[in-house]
């Protein structure tokens, strides 16, 4: 029987799920697969929060198929390797999937696409996890946008006048049948966390632009994961944004700046996006970076922040600008550090939204803050959590006055940041 194969990846629904709707209307039965990618996956824990979660969506999803007959085939392996046994066993008469856009995604894709057209195989790709990809939103000359607000602007204006798809639901009576047993996690080499990932809540767009920097009310959608993994469509979250959520809206917008900035300039993954701060002389101080990742620099918010990420796999946006630019401005640590581990631990990781931000707060990247604002870590805690309500959920024994000592006097490493970074601009 000839079949249509559809690969989940960063689209865990079966709810407007486009690559998956033009598979469902090929006139073939459709093969789900899933694939737990080894080049991937031998670098995480095994016990990795973000796994878990994969795991469990696509257990939810198989059970919905379960009741109609089918079920998702969930593969392990190098993913070469796993299309070259599914060539084998099926006869398929296409593969359809969403496209990603990171470096990794696009290489093990072309060598997927390669190896399907040897067996006369297309491979119909489509664009789901953004509104705009690629070249849809670039300047006059075509080249792509590095500021963000002419991005925005131009993002809006396309987003007003465009027919952006409605929503769809699956068709379930196309898919092929099947019963195959789903496998356990320890099956897969897996191991339970104790971290979670909590449900989304986009009532918080009503009061956003009030509460977004006020870590103490915790006033966050905890929709990244969700849009990482696309358990829900960023066609159905703006669809139920309103007018007066345009801050909200706007922090969409920059994710789909920054993947277009690692679309068109992959090499940010590990340089500068602006090379005139290569001559920067981090300091690196393996002990002092110690104590940012446990969350013992003695400046209370730095602290708090640290101790939510480690304890939950979340961090709250103001604070994670404060937590990045102390390391990279007061510790004088390279972002490549902090991005590094950042990547291991947020729930939310998305490679081109955590490059952006770690070189927005290193002064390094596009649109980046200007290398001589550095946050008062002292200053900010005053302004964004003067009660003490963010510091003493994350840091239950506070109290000022039986703190520890700062790593670094503020005044001190304000002044060191600003020499070196001059100092590196000038060697360049």
């Amino acid at each position: 029987m000839k079949i249509s194969v559809f690969w989940f990846r960063r689209d865990l629904r079966l709810d407007d799920n486009t690559a998956l709707r033009h598979a469902l209307n090929s006139g073939l039965p459709v093969l789900p697969v899933f694939i737990f990618d080894d080049n991937i996956i031998e670098e995480l824990s095994p016990n990795d929060a973000r796994i878990n979660f994969i795991y469990d969506n696509l257990h939810f999803i198989n059970k919905e198929l379960n009741a109609h007959g089918s079920a998702v085939l969930i593969l392990k392996g190098d993913p070469v390797k796993v299309w070259e046994k599914l060539i084998a066993e099926y006869d398929i008469g296409g593969v359809f999937l969403n496209r990603d856009y990171e470096p990794y995604a696009l290489f093990r894709d072309g060598k997927i696409r390669t190896l399907l057209k040897q067996s006369n195989i297309n491979l119909h790709d489509f664009k789901d996890q953004v509104i705009f990809e690629r070249d849809e939103i670039v300047k006059e000359d075509g080249k792509p946008y590095t500021v963000f607000t002419p991005y925005k602007k131009r993002w809006l204006a396309n987003f007003a006048t465009s027919s952006v798809a409605s929503p769809d639901t699956a068709v379930y009576k196309t898919f092929m049948p099947l019963n195959v047993p789903f496998p356990g996690l320890s099956d897969l080499g897996f191991v339970k966390s104790k971290i979670k990932v909590k449900d989304f809540d986009l009532s918080v767009a009503n009061h956003y632009a009030g509460t977004r920097d006020l870590p103490g009310q915790d006033a966050t959608s905890y929709l990244g994961p969700h849009l990482r993994f696309g358990t829900i469509s960023i066609r159905r979250v703006i669809g139920q944004l309103k007018p007066h959520h345009e801050v909200f809206l706007g922090e969409l917008v920059w994710r789909e700046f920054f993947m277009q900035i690692l679309y068109h300039f992959p090499e940010v993954v590990d340089r500068n996006f602006h090379t005139k701060y290569d001559g920067i002389a981090w300091r690196n101080n393996e002990i002092e970076f110690d104590k940012w990742c446990m969350g013992e620099t003695g400046y209370p918010l730095v602290d708090a922040g640290i101790c939510q990420l480690n304890e939950t796999g979340y961090m709250h946006n103001r604070v994670r600008m404060v937590v990045a630019s102390f390391l990279c401005k007061h510790l004088l640590i390279d972002w490549r550090w902090g991005e590094a581990w950042f990547a291991e631990r947020l729930l939310d990781y998305e490679l081109s939204s955590n490059n952006g931000n770690w070189q927005w707060a290193a002064g390094t990247g596009c649109d980046a803050a200007p290398y001589f604002r550095i946050f008062n870590p002292a200053e900010q805690q005053r302004k964004f959590d003067r009660d003490l309500v963010y510091i003493k959920r994350w840091i239950p024994n506070y109290h000022p006055g039986n703190y520890s000592p700062p790593v670094v006097e503020h005044k001190f490493a304000r002044e060191r940041a600003l020499e070196t970074y001059k100092k590196g601009i000038s060697n360049i």
